[in-house]
């Protein structure tokens, strides 16, 4: 079975490296990005570690045309996209255009913030679900009729938080409650790569994610929080006591519209003091802006540039040490009887690297990406139309979890987050 796999960064290149060992499935493998180079760098490496052909391209991503050329060319079961969320809807069209099925691992966002009307469509999403985070799903799920009448499927968010998080919920509610009635998902990294300020994943990404304000879902409604306001304290297996605090993530949204009878929903992620008093300097100063500025005649965008400064995540594995601990927090009631439950993963960052070369936000979320694209192309994941994790059977996910490396904990009656 032939797959598309467009993006070659810290996450893609995990991603490929996990296709070319499911070599049962994956057969041949074609990897594009923009910068050619990189993809043939992962085939050299690979090239001699599988039985798969591994083909490489050069793609824009942004080119609706590109895009359904290459695909035509190569056809492919299906196209994972591990690119940038900028792209998800240009790559979406290609594949509508093409009949092939379509895998993603995050919402999409748009570039340009000051585009009027992106801007004009922005502003009403705010006035009606009451968040002010620049990413929500509403653009792809559009393309529900779309993709239903083409006969394909698109599977969105298929990394770990979106991704395993609402996997996990699907589980729990299959196997552990009638009702679900609370979920807390927590996203701690517990490592330490040296450097004084970097991000562990696409620098512009994380850090537009952070410092915006904060969300929740609580009795049918958003509930808008200051960036960073609400903080709390949890001690995570593997890692110990750690800050962690309340941001908006995009599974909250799909979570609140699958789960019926959720009264809440809230998502925590750590970060150290040295992160924050960054971050807050660099916002300070304009640096976290999306809007272009005048510079030397020119334009550019400062996060951009900001992005271009920092190290590159797919650089951190060898230096990064410590683990990680990723999962969800469940209450509800079984049999009339009220219980909880603590679904997660503790990821080593060091035996990541060793693994594929990368550090373990990397590999959380390259591996489910394999994962959602293997279930997709073997038609165990397989409806018509735009899905999210959690309306999928989760057994064959949480199986294949085991498998290619992020093994999972059922803790009972664990420590609540107040």
């Amino acid at each position: 079975m032939k797959i598309l796999i467009i993006g070659c960064g810290g996450v893609a290149q995990v991603a490929i490296k996990k296709c070319c060992r499911a070599d049962d499935v994956f057969t041949e493998i074609m990897i594009a990005s923009r910068t050619e180079s990189k993809c043939k760098a992962v085939q050299a490496e690979m090239s001699a570690k599988t039985k798969a052909r591994i083909y490489t391209a050069t793609v824009n991503a942004e080119s609706v045309e590109e895009l359904t050329a290459l695909i035509g060319s190569f056809k492919p079961q299906a196209v994972l996209n591990v690119a940038l969320p900028y792209q998800d809807l240009t790559i979406m069209e290609a594949c509508l255009k093409c009949k092939v099925d379509y895998i993603d691992t995050a919402n999409y966002e748009c570039e340009d913030t000051a585009d009027p009307a992106w801007r004009s469509r922005y502003e009403e999403r705010v006035r009606q679900k009451g968040f002010t985070a620049y990413f929500d799903y509403s653009y792809q799920w559009e393309y529900f009729e779309k993709f239903k009448k083409a006969g394909i499927c698109a599977l969105l968010g298929s990394g770990f938080d979106p991704g395993v998080t609402q996997v996990f919920t699907a589980y729990a509610q299959k196997h552990y409650f009638d009702t679900i009635e609370t979920i807390d998902i927590l996203d701690c990294n517990g490592g330490d790569h040296g450097y004084a300020f970097a991000t562990n994943f696409n620098p512009e990404i994380n850090l537009r994610e952070v410092s915006a304000n904060g969300s929740y879902w609580e009795n049918g409604r958003w509930i808008e929080t200051k960036p960073l306001e609400i903080k709390r304290e949890y001690n995570f297996a593997g890692v110990g006591k750690k800050d962690m605090y309340l941001l908006h993530h995009e599974e909250i949204e799909s979570l609140a519209k699958n789960v019926k009878g959720v009264k809440r929903i809230r998502f925590f992620m750590t970060f150290g003091q040295s992160y924050i008093q960054h971050m807050n300097c660099l916002k300070d100063v304009g640096m976290l802006s999306t809007e272009p500025v005048e510079f030397e005649g020119g334009k550019i965008v400062p996060i951009q540039f900001l992005k271009a400064l920092l190290p590159d995540p797919a650089t951190l594995g060898a230096r990064t040490k410590g683990k990680t601990n990723i999962g969800c927090i469940f209450t509800g009631y079984k049999n009339g009887v009220k219980k909880s439950i603590y679904i997660y993963n503790v990821c080593d960052h060091q035996e990541c690297y060793k693994e594929v070369g990368s550090q373990a936000i990397s590999y959380t979320t390259g591996v489910p990406a394999m994962i959602g694209a293997m279930l997709v192309i073997k038609g165990v994941w397989k409806k018509a139309g735009v899905y999210n994790a959690e309306e999928f059977d989760p057994d064959p996910f949480m199986e294949a979890l085991n498998k290619f490396g992020l093994p999972w904990i059922v803790e009972e009656n664990p420590v609540p987050v107040d």
